[in-house]
């Protein structure tokens, strides 16, 4: 891990705070036994790395290949098994973040032909006060939005690569592991790469479904088959009403009746959604993703 920072310039990126100079410090305590450094380094990599609005900055994409790596690493809380469970669940916010889908060559071709343009704004954010920052993104050029698009191609580029750190957690002992990486697959598996992959892909996920012991993972895995243009319909009749709203988000189901109603229903009550869950927690992409954004997929998709 620490090679893998050190091939970073993280000083020519920034997050939501500013430059990113600080994240390989605060990364690296993810590994150590102080508590205090740990909090810290976990609530950076999750309100810091990640834009709310489930995209990316500069620094997300290395970021991601340093969380792709603390998956499989034994010293990442050896006494807490569910640390892998929200490292799978940071990838799949970064497979919804580089969802570009046919974007990806036009933002290339304008990030390519403004490279230096956009260097030297970043160069300037970097180097400006947080009053400075801010107006730096009404400045009417666009080129703020360039570098976050650029961003967004960073995380795209690396997606096969975090797909095959995620697969083999599929068939993880922990079912919340499984369920952890059945979410991260729907996102990352939209990429073009895996187009060969998906058909076996989405008869595991259908299977993971089928065999799901709660509501939540089976919820969870059908969202997941739901976006990678799976069948869902059968769930359209699950006994737990938030499986089969989740079911009802599948793109492929869109002006089936039945499917529409549900999906109202979401819309005008997404409190009475949750609650179905009861003690549990909604549908990680839920979670990280405002419902709102299921029920109508982004341009990208």
């Amino acid at each position: 891990m620490a090679d893998r920072m050190d091939d970073v310039d993280w000083s020519g990126l920034f997050h939501a705070e500013g430059p990113a100079s600080d994240t390989p410090r605060r990364l690296a305590a993810l590994l150590g036994d102080d508590a205090k450094a740990f909090v810290d380094g976990y609530t950076h990599l999750w309100s810091t790395t990640l834009r709310r609005e489930g995209k990316a900055w500069p620094a997300t994409a290395p970021t991601a290949l340093l969380v792709a790596e603390l998956l499989d690493n034994p010293l990442l809380g050896p006494d807490d098994p569910s640390l892998p469970d929200a490292m799978l669940a940071y990838l799949y916010v970064v497979g919804v973040a580089a969802d570009l889908g046919e974007r990806a060559p036009e933002i290339r071709s304008l990030a390519e032909d403004r490279a230096a343009e956009l260097r030297a704004w970043t160069d300037h954010y970097l180097s400006a006060d947080a009053e400075v920052r801010a107006r730096m993104w009404r400045d009417g050029t666009g080129r703020g939005e360039l570098v976050l698009d650029q961003a967004a191609l960073a995380c795209f580029d690396l997606v096969p690569a975090f797909l095959r750190r995620t697969l083999p957690h599929l068939t993880s002992e922990r079912a919340r592991r499984r369920t952890c990486a059945a979410a991260a697959v729907g996102s990352l598996a939209r990429h073009p790469s895996a187009s060969g992959q998906r058909p076996e892909l989405l008869a595991r996920l259908a299977s993971m479904a089928q065999a799901a012991e709660t509501p939540y993972d089976r919820a969870t895995t059908l969202i997941a088959v739901g976006g990678l243009g799976g069948e869902t319909r059968p769930w359209l009749s699950d006994p737990h009403a938030g499986v089969r709203l989740c079911a009802a988000l599948a793109p492929g189901l869109t002006g089936d009746d039945t499917a529409e109603r549900m999906r109202r229903e979401l819309a005008c009550s997404p409190g009475a959604f949750v609650e179905s869950f009861g003690d549990m927690a909604p549908p990680l992409q839920f979670q990280f993703t405002p419902y709102k954004d299921l029920l109508t997929p982004a341009a990208g998709r």
